[in-house]
């Protein structure tokens, strides 16, 4: 994939203000931990989380979704009337049917002439959003959409709890559920344009590769789990190695295509999964570690809304430059890879 035209003009995250440290989800979990004589401390010590976010209670991702949806409209130049393509794609959803995007584009107000629908593709849903409305940008088709991203994981995390302390499972049994802990909540959202529509520094989209596994489309499997709760299970180990293993062909590909190698990027975003995942990543693919930008120790995994969240606090935080070349390393389960590269 290569683009010319496609900027993001603005970007923007919306965080609930209720925090979830590790140390509380192991409180609520002592009579498994006494049960199985496990070390307190373990969650945060595997996976470099501390804490993650919460939405209330009654959150739709519909609701996430426009919070973020009207902070990235604030921050930008371009009105809501100028929205061509509209864009959910978060995992989470409101509902089978209408669109989750049908309800995020009324609390927004965005026009009636917007195409909008879901997109979803488990963690890299909001990448795979980018590179469809810079098609329609580069073919001509639209000049400006707006993409948001909800992700809810507190019934996950709810639900995971109550199966851990409710099921007689032994320390084997209690792995696939382990992941579940990691998850957190928290929106973002992006207006995407033509880069004539840009007023000042323009952040371009300069193009990427994708690349699939699905061999490995069962090693993580999420769903709805009664009404307001959800369930997952994942083999976090084989889901790892094969991740790499994947990653690493991406990036080769990813290389080709732009030009670019590991000494001429200036910041690499990756999708925050935990500490062991990332240093892996980085060995795996041979990236410099100092590169990176994470926030997977206060907010956990947050889906789809991970690696764009990452780069929007990036920006703020001044850890990414007007001019710095950034990578998107994306990778999700399916398993999935896409690899983007952005001139900031």
């Amino acid at each position: 994939m290569k683009f010319t035209h496609t900027c993001i003009e603005s970007l923007a995250v919306a965080l609930p203000e209720e925090v979830l440290t590790s140390v509380e989800i192991e409180t609520r979990l002592r009579p498994l931990y006494e049960r199985l004589k496990l070390p307190e401390g373990r969650l945060e010590l595997m996976t470099g989380i501390r804490e993650r976010r919460v939405w209330p209670a009654g959150t739709r991702p519909s609701d996430a979704s426009a919070a973020a949806g009207r902070a990235a409209l604030a921050k930008s130049a371009l009105k809501a009337e100028q929205v061509e393509l509209f864009i959910h794609a978060a995992v989470c959803r409101d509902m089978m049917e209408p669109a989750t995007a049908a309800f995020a584009h009324r609390k927004l107000g965005l026009p009636a002439t917007a195409q909008i629908f879901d997109v979803s593709n488990a963690c890299l849903g909001f990448l795979n959003s980018l590179t469809v409305a810079a098609g329609l940008i580069e073919s001509g088709q639209i000049r400006c959409a707006l993409i948001v991203a909800g992700e809810n994981g507190g019934p996950l995390v709810g639900q995971t709890i109550r199966t851990l302390l409710e099921q007689p499972l032994d320390r084997h049994g209690i792995k696939p559920f382990f992941a579940n802990l990691t998850i957190g909540s928290g929106a973002v959202a992006a207006v995407v344009c033509h880069r004539d529509l840009v007023k000042g520094r323009a952040h371009r989209l300069l193009g990427g590769v994708a690349r699939a596994a699905t061999a490995h489309s069962e090693l993580c499997q999420g769903d709805t789990h009664g009404a307001d709760s959800l369930a997952m299970q994942t083999d976090s180990e084989a889901l790892l190695n094969a991740g790499l293993a994947l990653a690493r062909e991406t990036w080769k590909d990813f290389c080709a295509e732009t030009a670019w190698g590991g000494a001429g990027v200036d910041r690499f975003i990756c999708h925050q999964v935990g500490s062991t995942h990332r240093r892996k990543l980085y060995e795996a693919i041979g990236l410099d570690l100092a590169k990176d930008f994470s926030t997977f120790e206060t907010l956990g995994n947050t889906g789809s809304v991970a690696l764009p969240a990452t780069l929007a606090l990036a920006t703020e935080a001044g850890a990414v430059k007007n001019g710095d070349k950034v990578a998107l390393l994306g990778i999700g389960s399916g398993l999935n890879s896409l690899m983007l590269a952005l001139e900031w």
